[in-house]
């Protein structure tokens, strides 16, 4: 059975932790965090006082951390991988830009371990469901030996390509869509509410047209409220959109719609609103357009 470090427990890691250990993993984790260790614990895993001290002589290092700067750190400046098993994997489950992947990969290779690119969608929800869409990237041999832990956390594994960074492409372009689509939805809400248009109506009848999409019913009613649970925040669309940008100017791709998108998304949370849900992007379109 696959030893497996956790490092990362936050709203994700934690359920996606606690799924492995249902599934009969043996896992130990860290998290900044002391009610996520003592959760972890409660859920029959091992809580460890440091990343370095979780990856000892694991045969798989799972990070769901935020970026890649926090990558790096734990992986380098925190020791992980050095007391990561020769020929362990590490597997980098954050939303990371393809080019940083890329960089992280080759020093890790260097290390006499191996990695695996494998950012996730789903959310939460899809966390806690064991449910989640994972976008594998790297070597077949090496995808074959973590798959079993991919699917104790998601019912919807890929394999798209042998070179770590190609997960990290899959999962920017998903952002890329998913982020376009919110803000759209915004950006037609707003167009209704010039003429005072009923936007519960709007909504019931665009759900059921052409024009729907999985984002239009999802985040389309919480828009319609003044402040809904927060299930994904504006200031990860910031980061997101970002990562998106950063991938079109590494790859020469013009990307205006999503340039645009992330203009929105920042004025939101320029505005304060960047842990808000990102439903509430549709605030920077009713400002811009004099709509109270």
């Amino acid at each position: 059975m696959i030893r497996v470090a956790f490092v990362g427990l936050g709203a994700m890691g934690l359920p996606m932790a606690s799924n492995l250990l249902r599934k009969g993993f043996t896992v130990t984790g860290f998290d900044l965090s002391a009610n996520a260790l003592n959760a972890l614990e409660d859920a029959g895993g091992k809580r460890a006082g440091s990343a370095s001290e979780a990856a000892t002589e694991a045969d798989a290092l799972i990070l769901m951390v935020v970026n890649a700067a926090q990558a790096e750190a734990v992986l380098f400046e925190g020791g992980a991988l050095e007391t990561l098993r020769e020929n362990g994997v590490v597997v980098l489950m954050a939303t990371c830009p393809p080019a940083a992947v890329e960089a992280i990969e080759e020093r890790v290779r260097r290390a006499g371990r191996r990695l695996i690119d494998a950012p996730v969608s789903g959310g939460v929800a899809g966390a806690k469901a064991a449910t989640l869409t994972i976008m594998a990237a790297g070597p077949r041999d090496t995808f074959e030996v973590v798959k079993p832990v991919f699917d104790a956390m998601g019912d919807k594994v890929f394999h798209v390509g042998e070179r770590p960074g190609q997960g990290a492409m899959v999962k920017t372009v998903n952002q890329l869509l998913c982020g376009v689509h919110i803000a759209v939805v915004a950006e037609a809400f707003a167009l209704a509410s010039k003429v005072g248009v009923d936007l519960n109506i709007l909504l019931q009848i665009m759900s059921g047209s052409a024009a729907s999409s999985w984002m239009l019913k999802d985040r389309g009613p919480r828009m319609l409220q003044s402040a809904p649970e927060v299930t994904s925040a504006v200031d990860i669309f910031v980061k997101d959109l970002g990562i998106v940008l950063d991938a079109g100017r590494d790859t020469k791709a013009a990307l205006p719609l999503a340039a645009a998108a992330h203009q929105m998304f920042l004025a939101a949370s320029g505005r304060g609103d960047g842990q808000e849900d990102d439903s509430q992007v549709i605030r920077s379109y009713l400002a811009l357009n004099g709509i109270k």
